[in-house]
């Protein structure tokens, strides 16, 4: 038998999806709140449903969703924040947590991004409390935040739009049982679309309209010479 809060939590759920559903990308954007803040919500699940519906707006249910990702985590970042260091420093030693953060310090940005990228069992809030423990700034936070969120979700409306939401099914299977093999899979991709995007700047550098034109040489007088 389920504990009463967990009852609670799962009667909240049956309420909650069906009336946000009604209100579109507002409400998708509500629960993908919820589910970063406080109430685990299978937001894989919901969003591909609200893709296979309404194909043509896939982008908007991305965006949404991401930027309620986003807010929502602000909260156990803040708890994170306030309490966060007192509550490592119980569970491990001073130097070991100073070595932690001189780590997470040097790559703050990715150490959010990449985990937001993961889907579950990836342990995202652990990623986000940590990051308000050692101090990660707000804006910084949140756009790694939205972009890994964004990056995940696109390629899910990808599979969607190509096998169906069923595909979110085979994810949690793969997941489960070759997590490493997936991460290093959405590494790989995300390495490759920063060189391709890379290589299109480039490119656009080298066009003729790009290049500033040649100055010609003036000529300089007997006076500026003395």
């Amino acid at each position: 038998m389920k504990p009463p809060i967990a009852q609670w939590i799962t009667r909240g759920k049956v309420v909650l999806l069906p009336a946000l559903a009604k209100f579109g990308a507002g409400g998708l954007a509500l629960l993908s709140m919820l589910d970063a803040s406080s109430i685990p919500i299978p937001m894989d699940l919901v969003l591909a449903g609200y893709i296979w519906s309404h194909r043509g707006q896939f982008w908007l249910y991305v965006v949404a969703a991401s930027a309620g990702s986003a807010l929502g985590g602000l909260v156990p970042y803040s708890l994170g924040r306030a309490g966060g260091e007192l509550f490592l420093l119980r569970r491990m030693d001073r130097a070991r947590f100073d070595k932690i953060r001189l780590r997470f310090e040097k790559q703050e940005f990715f150490a959010v991004l990449v985990p937001s990228m993961m889907p579950p069992p990836t342990p995202w809030k652990a990623f986000v409390f940590a990051a308000g423990v050692f101090e990660m700034r707000v804006a910084p936070f949140v756009f790694a935040v939205f972009c890994g969120r964004v990056v995940r979700w696109l390629l899910l409306s990808a599979l969607v739009l190509r096998f169906g939401p069923g595909v979110v099914g085979w994810i949690g299977i793969a997941m489960h049982r070759h997590g490493w093999v997936m991460a290093g899979v959405l590494l790989l991709l995300l390495a490759g679309l920063g060189i391709w995007i890379l290589l299109r700047m480039q490119r656009k550098d080298m066009l003729p309209e790009n290049i500033p034109p040649a100055t010609e040489p003036t000529a300089i007088s007997a006076e500026e010479i003395k």
